[in-house]
């Protein structure tokens, strides 16, 4: 029996091992339990776990956007996230709406935290990485409606998200109370 512990990031087998990352535990799954997300063709397979590994290194990138201290880092970490979605649209199916067309696959599922990120921070600036990327925005929008990724977070997500870039101290936290600032001046 398979137990993802509550509040961790492990996931305990029935032998009494434990995993942890996420994509090494995707991994698992897959290899293990019937419906497979990932591509038969090793190729394909090898390909799709080159972009799982780029999803993470997104991540990464989100992070360097939440923790800039100033305007200038923020962008220049904004514009090397910009240049990741660029090539993403370039090697997106273009018959989507998923990474490989109509399959929902382990890339879709790496990716869609990255949506997610977005959507929160969307709600207090207008620098959003995907202006202009068809691609990349019917990907996002058909995670977005997919059932199991909404449900990958609990319903206070955004909260407990903008919770955390309040209290970061750097220049998204600044963007944040700027924003919201201007929501209560709005609403007086």
């Amino acid at each position: 029996m398979l137990r993802l512990l509550e509040k961790s990031r492990f996931l305990k087998t029935g032998t009494d091992e434990y995993l942890f990352e996420s994509a090494p535990i995707v991994e698992y799954l897959d290899e293990t339990l019937s419906r497979q997300l990932h591509p038969e063709d090793p190729i394909a397979r090898a390909r799709h776990r080159a972009y799982v590994e780029f999803a993470s290194q997104i991540l990464n990138g989100i992070g360097s956007l939440y923790n800039a201290n100033d305007e200038r880092s923020f962008q220049t970490s904004l514009g090397a996230l910009r240049s990741k979605f660029e090539h993403l649209e370039t090697v997106l199916d273009p018959d989507g709406p998923y990474f490989a067309g109509s399959t929902f696959s382990l890339v879709d599922t790496a990716v869609g935290p990255v949506f997610r990120y977005f959507d929160v921070i969307e709600e207090f600036t207008n620098h959003g990485p995907f202006r202009g990327l068809n691609r990349v925005n019917t990907w996002r929008s058909a995670l977005h409606q997919r059932a199991s990724v909404r449900r990958a977070v609990t319903d206070d997500y955004a909260l407990t998200l903008r919770a955390f870039f309040e209290k970061r101290a750097s220049w998204i936290s600044v963007l944040l109370t700027r924003h919201e600032a201007s929501q209560n001046e709005a609403a007086e």
